[in-house]
């Protein structure tokens, strides 16, 4: 009733499974409140979050029409009157998606009842190998001649790649790259947009959108000169992180509000236990200080009079809190009035117990504390990165430990056994400093940069991470295939000590190990001071790398560890870049124990599979309201829908005990010991109150 009082015209949207989707429907919806909707100027959207899709959904549909109707569509399919709708936001995929529109229609529903929400789907369950993508050189200049470049491997004739100057040609209703400079540069619709660090093209969205529905349109040529610079403020404007319905949100509680107190979890998912990490960044990142100006709410409120306007139902001004941020300027000065305590990252805790709280300090402002939620959420991703991490390395501590290796456990050099290889395969620069952060908790090889920017600026560790040289594909193709053995040779010489990585697959990688490192450049790597490792980039695993390995023994030669597996000299090892993920690796780990071999042997560099290849799900991370003071009385809260009793919530207020020997325990309804909670304040009223290094988070994981 709140719902449809606060908001008496346009679409609402009210989530209605917090306990019975069903009797929401019919009996509160449907009877109560059934008047005041059909009496209302606009449409009530019911969401439904929980259930078996597309059952629950169509039980949905069917109990609403019990009550306000239906019409027919041309089609003869059943459609609910316009003051109603339903919006599936759970469980939304493209697959689901569609299942549940073939159902809808097999069983006589309009598609026009339902509109869709997706979250990870939509925006983080992709990856870079979704749709394949990649970076390759084709053409080079090399001492003013010019030189067609491929990668071609005998061991994936899928990823040869294009060779020489590129043109993108459309002709009879096709696309077309045509290679090696032979096509016609007057039908390029490759458009320059960048040189010389000027952009050249600046592209509005309209025309992109147009362009994605079959319209051609011509590439928008600026003046540089004249562009203004992006405004990046407006993504710092903590009025704007946030998901747009909780803008609307203060409108919602009940009546006299004064305290919300909420929790984040892991539910369940791939691992019983996770690696809390990542909270630090985002405290420093977006709340620490003064976070809240007249500007920031000027522009916010600019942009929500656009984004919450209706063609026909207009703008409702009080959608956005204005008065509400204006309070935290005038009594708070700008600083969030929001406490948050948290276990101290690093630590290894069960799943379904609380990772950390917040509730607000003022009771002007209890709408803040769930509005921060979709920013602090975002914890999920580092947590779930770092939990991933130790997995992966207790799996590679295993197999080193079985083949003979314990050295390796033992001397710490495990963690070189696992590089990040993630920078390009993840969604943003962000995400990389903060998966390469989260990897950098158990391991100490990294490929991103980003990941040591993060840890020096937000965790005060001068260099979490190491790195060597090493080359890539378009440093081996530009000699040409006739100069492989050049390129090589070329590693050994500009890196005369240490530990240098050579891509060796561009065209044979038998070959390469048998007769360029093997025969030719042999010499030159045992007399080498340091270590040259050959890295394999495509092929069946785990017989590519077994083979390579044998390629190496056979000029090498190898010695037996305690455990009786073979381990090559110390000139040469060989790193596994691609296709790696957790089960894989084990895979392969497991193969090269069958087969006698030394896991010493090899380290392994992880893309997308370690920064990417997860998502929220994965560790079932949310993030609830659990306790609230509602004038003056404390009222414990719980989420508890029938069509999902795994999404049940915690109720009342929470403490995170130990019991000193791995045990965990989250008591609930504020029934906890406060003197043995192992939640910390980490952060009130704008200021950071603990500031964690990365060595004590590496010791508590550790430990």
């Amino acid at each position: 009733r709140n719902m449809l009082q606060k908001y008496p015209k346009g679409l609402v949207a009210c989530v209605s499974d917090s306990y019975d989707i069903f009797n929401a429907c019919e009996n509160l919806w449907g009877a109560e409140l059934k008047s005041m909707i059909e009496s209302r100027d606009g449409v009530l959207v019911v969401r439904p979050d929980s259930g078996e899709l597309p059952i629950t959904l169509l039980q949905v549909l069917s109990a609403i029409e019990s009550k306000f109707g239906s019409t027919k569509t041309p089609t003869g399919h059943k459609l609910l009157p316009p003051c109603i709708r339903v919006i599936q936001g759970d469980g939304i995929d493209i697959n689901t998606l569609e299942r549940i529109l073939k159902a809808m229609k097999k069983e006589g529903w309009a598609a026009d009842n339902v509109a869709f929400g997706s979250g990870g789907a939509l925006l983080q369950k992709v990856h870079r190998d979704s749709l394949k993508c990649a970076f390759k050189c084709s053409y080079a200049v090399v001492a003013g001649a010019p030189v067609d470049v491929l990668k071609d491997p005998i061991t994936d004739p899928g990823k040869k790649s294009k060779a020489g100057k590129l043109t993108l040609e459309y002709k009879d209703e096709q696309w077309r790259t045509v290679t090696e400079g032979k096509g016609d540069p007057a039908q390029d619709c490759l458009v320059e947009v960048f040189c010389d660090g000027k952009l050249l093209i600046d592209d509005n969205f309209e025309t992109i959108r147009a362009r994605a529905k079959g319209e051609t349109r011509p590439a928008a040529k600026i003046n540089p000169l004249l562009k203004p610079p992006v405004d990046m403020d407006l993504r710092d404007n903590i009025l704007l992180c946030t998901d747009s319905y909780k803008v609307t949100h203060h409108l919602q509680y009940p009546p006299n509000t004064e305290t919300i107190y909420s929790y984040f979890e892991s539910r369940g998912g791939d691992h019983a236990n996770v690696v809390f990490f990542g909270l630090q960044y985002f405290l420093k990142r977006y709340l620490v200080g003064k976070r809240v100006t007249m500007d920031r709410i000027d522009r916010a409120q600019e942009i929500c009079s656009q984004h919450f306007s209706h063609p026909v139902f207009g703008y409702d001004s009080k959608l956005f809190n204005r008065r509400g941020w204006e309070y935290i300027i005038s009594h708070h000065a700008g600083y969030l009035p929001i406490s948050i305590k948290a276990v101290p990252e690093g630590t290894v805790v069960p799943t379904k117990n609380v990772l950390f709280t917040m509730e607000n300090t003022d009771k002007e402002c209890y709408w803040l504390t769930n509005y921060l939620e979709t920013l602090l959420v975002q914890v999920w991703y580092p947590t779930t990165v770092a939990t991933l991490g130790r997995a992966q390395r207790k799996i590679i501590q295993k197999y080193l430990k079985e083949t003979g290796c314990e050295e390796v456990n033992s001397n710490g050099l495990y963690k070189f056994k696992l590089h990040d290889f993630g920078f390009r395969g993840v969604s943003s620069v962000e995400a990389a400093a903060l998966g390469g952060a989260a990897h950098l908790v158990h391991f100490m090889g990294t490929d991103t940069m980003a990941a040591l920017t993060m840890v020096k600026d937000f965790y005060n560790m001068e260099c979490a991470g190491t790195s060597i040289p090493a080359s890539e594909h378009s440093t081996m193709t530009s000699w040409g295939r006739e100069k492989e053995v050049d390129a090589m040779r070329n590693m050994l010489q500009q890196y005369p000590t240490g530990l240098v990585a050579c891509v060796s697959d561009s065209y044979d990688i038998f070959n390469a190990c048998e007769n360029l490192w093997g025969e030719e450049l042999k010499e030159m790597i045992l007399n080498r001071s340091g270590t040259l490792v050959v890295r394999p980039d495509s092929g069946e695993l785990p017989k590519t790398l077994i083979q390579v390995l044998e390629k190496l023994q056979s000029k090498f030669g190898s010695s037996s560890t305690k455990t009786g597996h073979k381990k090559l000299p110390n000139c040469i090892r060989v790193i596994q870049g691609d296709g790696v993920d957790i089960n894989s690796m084990e895979m392969i780990l497991k193969a090269m124990k069958q087969q006698n071999w030394a896991v010493d042997n090899v380290a392994f560099g992880s893309g997308g599979a370690l920064l990417q290849k997860m998502h929220r799900d994965t560790q079932k991370c949310a993030f609830k309201c659990s306790h609230a003071i509602v004038a003056g009385l404390g009222v414990d809260v719980v989420k508890d829908p029938v069509t999902d009793p795994g999404k049940k919530s915690k109720a009342g207020k929470l403490t995170l005990q130990s019991d000193g020997s791995g045990g965990w325990t989250t008591i609930t309804e504020g029934k906890g010991d406060p003197s043995l909670d192992k939640l910390v304040e980490v952060f009130r009223d704008g200021d950071l109150l603990v500031d964690q290094d990365f060595a004590s988070i590496r010791r508590r994981v550790d430990a």
